[in-house]
């Protein structure tokens, strides 16, 4: 009787240990902007979503410029920070604003010599991942990769400064990433919560968001800005440019450069599905938004940049 207690005791102490282990996981997942519960089709109510931390208390300047919003459609299967050369899977689709050369064979050469969207000079070049609305039946041979291909009605880049001092020049060729192209099969360490309404876009989630109508669809990028001071680039990708502590502050050793935020807005039905291109095994998943960009302003705008940012004013080109 009593080994029977003893393991009744046991088995009633670890059940209690799993519970609260995953109320702890839930609202971890809550609190840090993951996955909610969502509606019938898979789009979750931004009214769900928690507001995420303030912002730091020390004001930076800003810095937004116009790059357009692809409207003359550049887009291809190219990823020249990933993987350089290579022309990536006919249904993983970018969208492009920025450089107009960006493709599979480019070089820094050729990107210097290229024209660009943005009207203030700038020969950098940005990217995201093609959203598409979908209906019921696939029409190409990609399932899950179909449905028409839409362009955003806005993209807004801007550049803040750092909470915490004074910001340093961007080097040329430097490569930003943020999110996770295959979050869903190497555990999701490097997913960015994107999603948001125009209403609501203090608040962020990983899952697709059902904005009322009236209200775009957003998809926000907060990029790394403490870089190294040495690489442009590395293995992962990610090592040389890493993202800040919640109050701004930098890693040691490396050193603070002008933040980007890319906003990209969609006139989305709210009845209407939607999802972006991923690859093959992300399930197109929302967990696996991301976006690049490679600096290639030229170094007196990026001097007009950072002085803007140091000097704590709102600029706009």
């Amino acid at each position: 009787m009593t080994a029977r207690r003893r393991a009744l005791t046991a088995t009633l102490t670890l059940e209690l240990v799993l519970v609260a282990l995953g109320c702890g996981l839930a609202w971890q997942s809550e609190a840090g902007g993951g996955r909610r519960p969502t509606t019938a089709n898979n789009l979750v109510d931004m009214n769900l979503v928690p507001p995420g931390p303030a912002a730091p208390g020390a004001a930076t300047g800003t810095y937004t410029w116009d790059c357009g919003r692809n409207e003359n459609g550049h887009r291809n299967t190219a990823n020249i920070v990933m993987a350089p050369g290579f022309p990536g899977q006919p249904h993983h689709v970018h969208d492009y604003v920025g450089n107009l050369s960006t493709a599979v064979g480019s070089t820094p050469q050729t990107l210097a010599a290229a024209l660009s969207t943005c009207r203030n000079g700038d020969l950098s070049t940005y990217f995201w991942p093609v959203l598409r609305t979908v209906g019921p039946t696939a029409t190409t041979d990609h399932t899950g990769h179909d449905g028409p291909i839409q362009v955003p009605v806005e993209v807004t880049l801007t550049f803040s400064g750092n909470p915490r001092g004074t910001v340093v020049p961007m080097p040329r060729q430097l490569a930003g990433t943020v999110g996770d192209a295959v979050a869903i099969t190497n555990g999701g360490r490097n997913v960015a919560a994107t999603w948001t309404c125009s209403s609501t876009a203090e608040r962020r989630t990983t899952e697709y968001p059902r904005c009322p109508a009236g209200d775009r669809v957003q998809r926000v990028y907060d990029f790394p800005s403490c870089w190294d001071g040495l690489r442009t680039d590395s293995e992962s990708h990610r090592a040389h440019l890493v993202f800040p502590s919640p109050d701004g502050s930098c890693p040691r050793n490396t050193f603070p450069v002008p933040r980007l935020r890319l906003t990209l807005g969609y006139d989305i039905p709210p009845a209407a599905a939607f999802r972006i291109d991923a690859f093959d095994g992300q399930r197109n998943s929302p967990l696996t938004d991301h976006a690049f960009f490679v600096n290639l302003m030229p170094e007196s705008l990026m001097a007009t940049v950072v002085d803007c940012l140091n000097s704590g004013r709102t600029c706009q080109d």
